[in-house]
């Protein structure tokens, strides 16, 4: 890998820290050679703090490292992303990361899905609403709708419809994220497994 780090007059390149689990940016630091050697060959990630004036571990105090996954150079050779296993709270002020955000799992439009079925069956009085009537109606009916949803996906599956097959697919992962929140689960519970398999 070639890093650029004399295109700046500190020696210093942005390292951008992601969790290579969940994929979140947990904070920025800066590395010269030097921290950037001392992170390869002990696995903890090292960084040139621009206070402190000296190579700094993160949780060499806290005990909170971060454990080297991975680093990758970006196309003009001068930031690193620097994939982490993060041994506790990443920020100085305790918190996951720098930006105050929990360092969970973010599957995109499903996270946002989730957060709206938890609504749902927070506020089940909602007489308009289909998921909190699916609530309302409890786990047998829930479970029901899976069972109808993933039939109807096989079916379509053997068949040569894809907007049918799509379309049925849709329906069951929809029904199968309420079935989960009526268990008392969301969709991280199952990754987790999933991840612990592989």
């Amino acid at each position: 890998m070639e890093i650029d780090f004399n295109k700046n007059n500190d020696s210093l390149v942005p390292a951008i820290i992601q969790d290579a689990t969940t994929q979140k940016v947990l904070m920025l630091g800066y590395m010269n050679e030097e921290a950037y050697t001392k992170t390869i060959e002990t696995n903890k990630v090292t960084f040139y703090s621009r206070t402190k004036q000296r190579l700094w571990t993160k949780g060499e105090e806290s005990g909170n490292f971060l454990r080297l996954i991975n680093i990758k150079v970006d196309c003009d050779n001068d930031t690193l992303l620097v994939q982490v296993d993060p041994v506790g709270p990443v920020c100085h002020k305790g918190t996951d990361t720098c930006w105050e955000e929990a360092n969970e799992a973010n599957f995109g439009f499903l996270s946002r899905l989730e957060n709206i079925i938890t609504d749902r069956k927070d506020n089940p009085e909602n007489e308009q609403s289909y998921v909190a009537t699916l609530f309302r109606s409890g786990i047998n009916k829930i479970a029901q709708k899976v069972g109808e949803e993933a039939v109807e996906t096989v079916i379509e599956a053997k068949d040569d419809n894809q907007d049918l097959f799509l379309n049925e697919s849709a329906d069951l992962l929809f029904h199968y994220l309420i079935l989960l929140q009526a268990k008392g689960f969301k969709l991280k519970d199952v990754t987790k497994i999933l991840e612990k398999r592989h």
